[in-house]
């Protein structure tokens, strides 16, 4: 048994201890409010002191890195940029131990890292400039705002007419429409015609039997421009239905790279198919086609920035009102095929 004096000094020191842990306890306590006190303190003086151009620096410096956390995540850039933190990994390890012949390598290699990875990021880079190229800021300047929308009325009768033709007698064809993304490289490698658009004419580029159908058609405003055109690839080919063939795979990749529809009919079904933004929809009727096509280049044309100034302004309000209501009744009046017309049919590879 323990004596009364061991009790007092076991008691003693229980009560030490417990002082000592609230002592502790109670300065981490002073330490995490003065450490957040400071963070806050420094907050506030960051504000008070901001100006306008501060803030206008931080919104685009966030839209880069929305930029770059896009590009990686969207392409193959991450695995390369796994590579790269792997190169980098491997330096700091062989600097630390000591290892002269690879942590010079290693060193050198780094220094021409932004070249680098230029030079290894091209392609992804390409496409994002092309994209920021012909977003919708200020006035929109359009490859078809100088056209008359009475004659992209009749080359979209005419390209309709054409492809339920194309269709019913299973010939395979693939009509680009350029809008406001200049298709110049496309052009190039191509025939160049310059010709009015008319059913007998496409009948004879398509007809397989001739030197130009291997390719694609190209209308800029409102006319063919040129015919047996090369396309570029999808970016993810390896993910696209194996049962689709050359045209389609082509469509999807124009779709991808600019603003243009592509209108695809399958030579093996004939079913008449469109490619926008990369998505790629079937089972489109000569109705259907004629109403995505009017919207998109018609209606979508017409949409200027005065005009959309114009509708804010009381005085000018009424003038802009019911041409407002038809545009509205013409983009929503599009009967695009549901997720259960889409079919993706297979086509004769070439």
């Amino acid at each position: 048994m323990q004596t009364e004096p061991e009790n007092r000094t076991f008691a003693g020191q229980k009560s030490v201890m417990l002082c000592r842990r609230t002592y502790q306890r109670s300065r981490k306590g002073r330490m995490m409010r003065m450490a957040l006190r400071d963070i806050l303190d420094m907050i506030f003086s960051v504000i008070k002191t901001a100006e306008p151009v501060d803030i206008l620096d931080i919104l685009v410096l966030s839209y880069v890195v929305y930029l770059g956390m896009k590009l990686v995540r969207e392409t193959r850039a991450g695995q390369l940029l796994k590579g790269v933190f792997l190169l980098i990994l491997v330096y700091i390890i062989s600097a630390w131990i000591n290892m002269k012949a690879i942590s010079y390598l290693l060193s050198e290699t780094l220094n021409i890292g932004l070249i680098a990875l230029i030079i290894l990021f091209q392609p992804e880079l390409r496409r994002t400039l092309e994209k920021a190229g012909y977003t919708k800021l200020g006035l929109r300047f359009s490859s078809s705002s100088n056209v008359d929308s009475s004659v992209w009325s009749r080359t979209i009768d005419v390209i309709c007419d054409a492809c339920v033709e194309l269709s019913a007698t299973s010939t395979g064809a693939l009509i680009v429409i350029e809008r406001q993304t200049r298709l110049g490289e496309q052009i190039d490698n191509g025939t160049i015609l310059d010709a009015i658009p008319s059913k007998e004419l496409f009948g004879n580029i398509f007809f397989n039997k001739t030197p130009l159908h291997d390719g694609a058609v190209i209308i800029r405003d409102g006319k063919i421009l040129a015919a047996a055109c090369f396309l570029p690839k999808p970016q993810k080919e390896e993910l696209i239905n194996k049962r689709l063939g050359s045209r389609h795979r082509a469509a999807i990749g124009m779709s991808e790279n600019s603003d243009a529809v592509v209108i695809v009919v399958s030579e093996e079904t004939g079913a008449i198919s469109v490619a926008e933004n990369g998505v790629l929809k079937s089972g489109f009727t000569r109705e259907s086609l004629h109403q995505l096509l009017t919207a998109r280049l018609i209606t979508a044309s017409e949409e200027t920035t005065i005009g959309r100034v114009a509708k804010k302004i009381p005085f000018l309000k009424r003038h802009h009102k019911d041409d407002g209501k038809e545009k509205a009744y013409a983009q929503e009046s599009v009967e695009e095929p549901t997720e259960k017309d889409i079919t993706e049919e297979p086509e004769v590879r070439k």
